[in-house]
């Protein structure tokens, strides 16, 4: 599966616009401001219906117009696929394959899966712990699609519950109504802490040698940090029923899936608090490109990497080894203020792409504006 095309109109700084992909890496540069990064999220707003960068949506339709419009052709064995977007400000976006109206595009079977790095992917590293859960079950849906309803469910069922602690701690309702809730939870923060446990299980052994590659000079660790482990739902019944007077006089569940953490560490140290701002960089690369190599495998197909302004901060080994490895097996749009940030050895695959001022210029790729 591969994107070969992307149709914009009125999205961001780009009036009409389209886009030829190349099969493995397409570099798009220009001067800070020109519309790449625009680029990057208008495949991601293609492709799932959602902004990467915001969740105000109006930022994405272009001054002065009405409504913005993306098309992603995807190129499947034997067959081509459109996705469609269009978005007014206001009004329910009109979402669509093949032009047949679709409620969700994330659903979709010939939806390519995205993985996205932008500066303010940072956050991921050294941000909230609830920015790397959210990560983390975007990767179990990812790998195992029919489990992405658990996340939902639970986050259901632990609201529930939170409403009832405090109907019980205000005297509205008897301590026992809570045995129905907490069964109920129970089961879902088992089946949760499974899927993410596996899931960290399967990325884990893959992120030392990716970071190696990228030049992180120690040992790169990734897991899970939860309360519960691998407790069955019945334990876990037992648990919180240990903890009931506590969070009835809080009013709220006060631990669970719903606070535990992934954590990256690097020579023993969680990045989060002692990486350096380069070493978050490569840390969220790796972790990135190790979650690629396990979704690729699992689905057979990789995802498609948006990697913005990613080699401005690497030095000359580690932007080779970084293409090649991006261009290994999948498909990656990168974004550079110049091409001489693309060593030398990688250009000759890549597709190349300038940008001005929010035009595209034909430069190796099939561009039209």
């Amino acid at each position: 599966m591969a994107v070969t095309r992307i149709g914009l109109r009125s999205f961001r700084s780009y009036d009409r616009a389209e886009l030829t992909l190349g099969p493995a890496v397409t570099v798009i540069t220009g001067p800070n401001g020109a519309g790449k990064t625009n680029l990057l999220e208008a495949l991601y707003f293609g492709c799932t219906g959602r902004s990467c960068r915001t969740t105000n949506e109006r930022e994405v339709v272009r001054f002065g117009a009405e409504a913005a419009r993306v098309t992603v052709s995807v190129q499947l064995p034997g067959a081509e696929h459109e996705l469609a977007v269009g978005f007014a400000p206001g009004q329910p976006k009109h979402l669509s394959v093949d032009g047949s109206s679709v409620e969700r595009l994330l659903d979709q079977e010939v939806r390519p899966l995205l993985s996205v790095f932008l500066p303010d992917r940072l956050e991921l590293i050294k941000g909230a712990p609830g920015l790397r859960r959210a990560h983390l079950d975007q990767v179990v849906a990812g790998l195992w699609p029919a489990r992405a309803a658990t996340r939902r469910d639970y986050g259901r069922a632990l609201a529930q519950r939170n409403a009832l602690l405090l109907r019980i701690r205000d005297g509205r309702s008897a301590p026992e109504t809570l045995d129905a809730w907490d069964a109920e939870l129970a089961t879902l923060a088992a089946a949760l802490v499974s899927d993410r446990m596996l899931a960290v299980d399967a990325i884990a052994p893959l992120v030392p040698p990716i970071a190696e590659e990228l030049c992180l000079p120690e040992i790169v660790e990734l897991r899970y940090r939860g309360v519960l482990g691998g407790m069955a739902s019945d334990a876990i019944v037992g648990w919180l029923a240990e903890r009931r007077d506590s969070d009835v006089a809080r009013g709220f569940t006060q631990s669970g899936p719903h606070r535990d953490d992934l954590v990256l560490s690097h020579g023993g140290r969680e990045l989060r608090t002692f990486g350096s701002q380069g070493q978050q960089r490569a840390a969220l690369l790796t972790l990135l490109l190790a979650e690629r190599d396990v979704l690729a495998e699992a689905r057979g197909q990789a995802p498609i990497m948006l990697l913005d302004d990613v080699l401005s901060e690497l030095d000359a080994e580690r932007r080779e080894r970084l293409i090649a490895r991006v261009a290994d097996g999948g498909q990656a749009v990168v974004t550079a203020t110049e091409i001489e940030h693309l060593p030398e050895a990688a250009r000759h695959h890549v597709a190349h792409v300038a940008v001005a001022d929010g035009v595209l210029l034909h430069h190796g790729a099939g561009v039209s504006a």
